[in-house]
Order: structure tokens, then C-alpha cells, then sequence
């Protein structure tokens, strides 16, 4: 039996696994749950974000992956068999080739790491690739040719901004700003103002219900319970998406002052393509309403959102695998 390659994007928010000739096979958030006393693994995936901020005392929810580099490696390397167990993507005769996804400007340490977790679930071969670049791919971009492409990547940990040409990385910057920060702000936000605290679930429902980085006139309402931090009781407020524009400025104007931070250092040849073309945004922060609005209003170009923004990375690695000459071997 020949071993299938796999296209793992390993995200600080889900992980995704991509069979080459079976498409997308899974997608789970990356959190296991342990038990902090034996150490023992309880849950992994879906089961274990469900137990998330709601465990007794002994069940310790872990996310292994911060800033998409590997927090703790023994519990990566726990989640990583589990899941390719899962896809059976690794049977008694197979060992596949796994093309895994970093963020751009990591250090060969942390290169190694993600690697060497790889390397020991049993893999033939392991593949890195750039984030923004598998990314692009994934958006449909024809990279290959002398011409520039400009792809702003929102995940989880991280958010990757690079230009590409020529089939590689011309320009770029990795901010670890991104959907985490941003639930964190607004979980601040309402603490400051209301006094009310709610979780990281809340947070994250918030942003993608109500959630806007532009203003507009369209202000949508949302009800939101959590526990009063003066009476230490359940609570429920209303909130509105300008709330959450103003909750979110300060960390969205990071990533807008990066953006053009990689612009003015492209040469002029690349910058007239990208005007032509636009920029591409890929990742769960692109489905943020007004994002690419704000980005397009700030940087004086065109910008699309990419068509299946949360899968780009992990379609972008089974059309590299189809294509093993296009990856870097570092």
C-alpha cells in the first residue's frame, strides 16, 4: 500500500488535514484536554474546546500551538498522531509525506520543532512551507510568474503579510496579532466598560456576530450574558458592533501599519502589479465584517477576500503536493 501525503495546516486556532486525492479530511480546533495529575491525555479536538473554561479542577484544557509556533511539544505531538490516526493517514505499511505550514518569519529553531513533531507521528518526509505563500496558492494565485502577488493572511496566532514572485517570498511580515488578540480585546473592552466578564467562546462569538472593523451605519445589536464582577453574578448586557470597532482599532491598525510598512518596501514594478491586481486575504480574520473595506481604504488598493478564506492554507498544501518541485526543501 502506497503512503498518501498529507497537508497539515497547523493553525493556533484549528488544525486542518488535507489527503492528497480525498481533499479536506478534517478540521478541529487545536486544544487537547489532560488530566493534570497522571498528565494523561482526556480529549482532543472538538471535545476537548468544548470542555474550554468549563473543566473541574483536575481537566486542564490545552491549546499546544501560541503565535502559530509550537507552545508545548509533547502535547502537539499528542494531537498531531491523534488527528492523523483519525484520518488514518498513517497505517501499519504507510508513511506518508507531510507538508506542514509556518508562519513566515520563524527561527530555525521553532522550524525544527514543528518538523521534528512531524517527523516522529511517522512521517516519510517532512515538507515546511510559508503560511502566506501556501496561502496564496490556495487563493488561486498564480505564483509562479515574475509578477507580484500580495496575500495578508489573518489566523488565529498570527498574521502573515507577504508579496510574492517568481514562486517565493519577496517581502514580508508575520504580526502576532490576529483572532486571538482580537477576542482578547474584546473580552477588555467589556470588562472596562460594563464590568461584566465573559469567556474566550463569547468573545470569539461576539466578533464573528456582530463583530466590525469599519463603521457604517449598519449598527447591529447583540445580547451578551457573563458574571458581574461586582455583584459576582450572571448578568446579561447589549451590546453593538461599533463597540466592537472601536474595542478592535488599536490592534487592527497594527496589522494596516504592517501591510504598508511591506508595501513601501516593494520595488515599483511589483507595487504597479499589486495596483492592478490587488491584495488577496485569506484566514478567519478576512470574514470580519469591513476588514477588507478598512484595508483597501488605508492602503489605496483594491483588496478581495479569497473565496473560502478559513481552507485556503490547507487547499493551497494539496496543490503544492500535486506539485513537490514548487516547495522550498530548506
Amino acid at each position: 500500500m502506497f503512503a498518501k501525503d498529507i497537508g497539515i495546516d497547523l493553525g493556533t486556532a484549528n488544525v486542518l488535514i488535507y489527503i492528497k486525492g480525498q481533499g479536506i479530511v478534517l478540521d478541529e480546533p487545536s486544544v487537547v484536554a489532560i488530566d493534570s495529575e497522571t498528565k494523561k491525555p482526556l480529549a482532543v479536538g472538538k471535545d476537548a474546546r468544548d470542555m474550554l473554561g468549563r473543566t473541574p479542577g483536575k481537566v486542564q484544557a490545552i491549546r499546544p500551538m501560541k503565535d502559530g509556533v509550537i507552545a508545548d511539544f509533547e502535547i502537539t505531538e499528542i494531537m498531531l498522531n491523534y488527528f492523523i490516526k483519525k484520518v488514518n493517514g498513517r497505517s501499519i505499511l504507510s508513511r506518508p509525506r507531510i507538508l506542514i505550514c509556518c508562519p513566515s518569519n520563524i527561527t530555525q529553531v521553532e522550524k525544527n520543532a514543528i518538523k521534528e513533531a512531524a517527523e516522529r507521528t511517522g512521517a516519510r518526509k517532512v515538507f515546511l512551507e510559508e503560511e502566506p505563500k501556501v496561502a496564496a496558492v490556495g487563493a488561486g494565485m498564480d505564483i509562479a510568474k515574475p509578477s507580484g502577488n500580495m496575500v495578508i493572511d489573518i489566523g488565529g496566532g498570527t498574521t502573515d503579510i507577504a508579496i510574492l514572485s517568481l514562486g517565493g517570498i519577496v517581502n514580508s511580515a508575520s504580526v502576532k496579532v490576529a483572532g486571538n488578540v482580537f477576542d482578547n480585546d474584546i473580552i477588555k473592552y467589556i470588562k472596562d466598560k460594563y464590568k461584566l466578564l465573559i469567556g474566550d467562546r463569547t468573545a470569539e462569538e461576539i466578533k464573528m456576530t456582530i463583530g466590525t472593523v469599519f463603521p457604517d451605519d449598519n449598527n447591529e445589536k447583540m445580547e451578551v450574558r457573563g458574571r458581574d464582577l461586582v455583584t459576582g453574578l450572571p448578568h446579561t448586557i447589549t451590546l453593538c458592533s461599533d463597540e466592537i470597532e472601536e474595542a478592535l482599532r488599536e490592534s487592527v491598525y497594527t496589522i494596516v501599519h504592517n501591510a504598508k510598512t511591506v508595501l513601501e518596501q516593494t520595488s515599483p514594478e511589483l507595487s504597479a502589479d499589486i495596483i492592478d491586481k490587488g491584495i488577496v486575504m485569506t484566514g478567519g480574520g478576512a470574514l470580519i465584517k469591513g476588514f477588507d473595506r478598512l484595508l483597501s481604504h488605508e492602503l489605496k488598493v483594491p483588496v478581495f477576500i479569497a473565496d473560502s478564506p478559513l481552507t485556503c492554507v490547507v487547499e493551497g498544501t494539496g496543490v503544492l503536493l500535486d506539485n513537490i518541485h514548487l516547495i522550498d526543501n530548506h
